[in-house]
């Protein structure tokens, strides 16, 4: 335990950047304490839906009674090791909440506010009072960004405008299957320089066809690319899950979309029959509906994917694609079989003299859920089925450290795909 008299100093403890992005990482350290001393560092977030997310580690002092987070070992806790953002990517519910929850920013011109704890000891903290505490800052919108509302031509979503002049490369924004408008990763992409288009194209739960024509993600990808903040010849898309299935269809079949370069997360490489993504679950024949149970009665939907696969009619036709593409896979994906899906469309390519536009990251121990850096690994979430408005929960695979340290890497070089690919270079001078 930490003696503390009337003469001890109190600790200091500091975090810098105490206000930052969401992919900065922060340094936090403890100061004043006495040599040797065995002290509990703990984050805590209260969610928009209500629920308290922790994480906590286990120090020991130095010689000069001192703890540095991204120096030191953690010798428990929800992680271990030297683990610079553990405070942050290793969070989860605390003990008592409802099951199958999923952290995600709804609301993203507020921060994601952390307080950061000190308590004496390695047991029982929530039984004590901290010795020190702080309110982090973690934003996703940079200072001075715009966020526009864009209802056009029956279009809902949201633009992000870097501050500045401009004009700026530009990205169509496609999440996946949960539905709704989800903003956060590009409001986090326009803080790194991008006009972003965060689309929504489907009510959550509830997919309608008058919702599913690619017509409407024609309509969206020519609305951003016109935009006059962006260059118009630097446009790229990047999409999650059933939002590959847009993208790759799109790219693939409409001689209208012609993007600089493509980011696929978690692909799907499904070919949707006619005009429209509306029938995707319907096309799928129902003798490769083997979604199975694991112990925990959570619903896996690999195998779904992998007898799709087996079917050439069912898949759309990748070698049509004529721009740079980047694969993003978590090996231990239960919702989808990523990496397949990935070995499929590098085949293709390749035998179309295309293997050249391909760049594949695949990720040991990941799950289906590869988000920005830092948010906390989601191993199963509750999801609305939209065949039959039924409330499951999914499992979607990974272990936390391994699948956190793959969102870590994963952005950092998706940011390098699209600074190589959109932003224009200058010409070499003699």
């Amino acid at each position: 335990m930490l003696a503390m008299s009337l003469s001890s100093p109190l600790p200091i403890l500091s975090v810098h950047p105490s206000r930052a992005l969401v992919d900065e990482k922060f340094e936090v350290i403890v100061e004043n304490l006495s040599p040797g001393c065995p002290v509990t560092i703990r984050s805590l977030h209260h969610s928009e839906d209500g629920d308290d997310w922790e994480a906590y580690g286990l120090y020991v002092s130095d010689h000069t009674g001192r703890v540095s987070v991204s120096q030191d070992m953690s010798f428990g806790g929800t992680y271990s090791g030297r683990e610079s953002m553990g405070l942050i990517w290793s969070m989860r519910p605390v003990p008592g909440s409802r099951t199958g929850l999923r952290l995600r920013k709804k609301d993203i011109t507020t921060p994601m506010l952390v307080s950061i704890s000190l308590y004496s000891g390695h047991e029982d903290f929530r039984d004590k009072s901290p010795l020190a505490s702080m309110v982090t800052e973690r934003w996703y919108m940079g200072p001075g960004m715009q966020r526009i509302k864009i209802t056009e031509g029956g279009l809902r979503g949201s633009l992000f405008i870097p501050p500045g002049p401009g004009p700026y490369p530009g990205m169509l924004d496609l999440w996946g299957a949960g539905g709704g408008l989800v903003e956060y990763r590009s409001a986090l992409l326009a803080s790194h320089g991008y006009v972003c288009l965060a689309l929504e194209y489907f009510k959550m739960g509830h997919m309608k066809s008058t919702d599913m024509s690619f017509d409407y993600f024609v309509k969206a990808y020519h609305v951003l690319k016109g935009h006059p903040q962006v260059i118009p010849d630097k446009v790229g898309i990047i999409g999650m899950c059933l939002g590959t299935v847009v993208t790759l269809n799109l790219v693939a079949e409409n001689t209208e979309i012609k993007p600089s370069c493509v980011v696929c997360i978690s692909n799907v490489i499904s070919k949707s029959p006619g005009n429209s993504l509306s029938g995707f679950q319907q096309s799928i024949p129902s003798e490769f509906n083997k979604i199975r149970l694991d112990e925990n009665n959570y619903q896996i939907w690999k195998d779904v994917g992998l007898a799709v696969l087996k079917e050439p009619s069912m898949k759309v036709n990748v070698a049509k694609i004529n721009c740079p593409l980047l694969l993003v896979n978590g090996c231990d994906d239960q919702n989808w079989c990523a990496v397949e899906t990935a070995d499929d469309i590098s085949n293709t390519m390749n035998a179309a003299g295309k293997g050249h536009l391909v760049t594949r990251l695949d990720y040991a121990d990941t799950g289906h859920l590869i988000e920005p850096p830092f948010l906390p690994h989601c191993a199963a979430g509750n999801v609305i089925l939209h065949s039959s408005n039924e409330k499951v929960i999914q499992a979607y695979g990974g272990k936390t450290k391994p699948h956190s340290h793959a969102q870590e890497d994963s952005w950092t070089k998706i940011l390098s795909f699209l600074q190589h690919h959109l932003y224009c270079r200058p010409t070499a001078k003699l």
